[in-house]
């Protein structure tokens, strides 16, 4: 009941900051990555913040055995690029560049009823299906 707790806390923080943040608004997001044109740069500030939160929380869990629900930590044991990881970034940017949604965003924007990010969420869940039938049987 703790893990389900901390889960769900855990996502409603971050469903507010993306909705406080403007990631959740695909224009916005568009607008970011439209680097040729009218470019928004407001969410590179952002996403700074996030990456300099998320070190200062990474290199305290990393200091710590246990988690707060009481479980030991595990931490992935690959390290550096390889063939699936660049695919798979690829794949991530051109979806967020077609649709100006992330998978974060979209479960916000499902919640809020936004039909553009039910397809998305669709499309993201048919993706994550087709991975596990056949990618993964075959990953090393």
């Amino acid at each position: 009941m703790t893990k389900v707790l901390f889960a769900w806390i855990g996502g409603l923080v971050f469903g507010l900051g993306l909705m406080l943040a403007g990631m959740a608004n695909p224009t916005k997001v568009l607008g970011f990555l439209d680097v040729a044109g009218r470019w928004d740069p407001s969410l590179a500030f952002v996403m700074g913040g996030a990456v300099a939160v998320g070190l200062v929380g990474f290199r305290l869990a990393r200091s710590q055995a246990l988690a707060w629900t009481g479980e030991p930590r595990v931490w992935p044991a690959l390290r550096g690029l390889d063939r699936r990881l660049v695919i798979g970034a690829l794949l991530f940017g051109v979806g967020w560049g077609l649709a100006g949604i992330c998978p974060g965003p979209a479960w916000v924007l499902l919640g809020a009823g936004s039909d553009k990010a039910l397809l998305f969420v669709v499309a993201m869940i048919v993706g994550m299906a087709l991975h596990a039938v056949v990618i993964r049987p075959n990953a090393k």
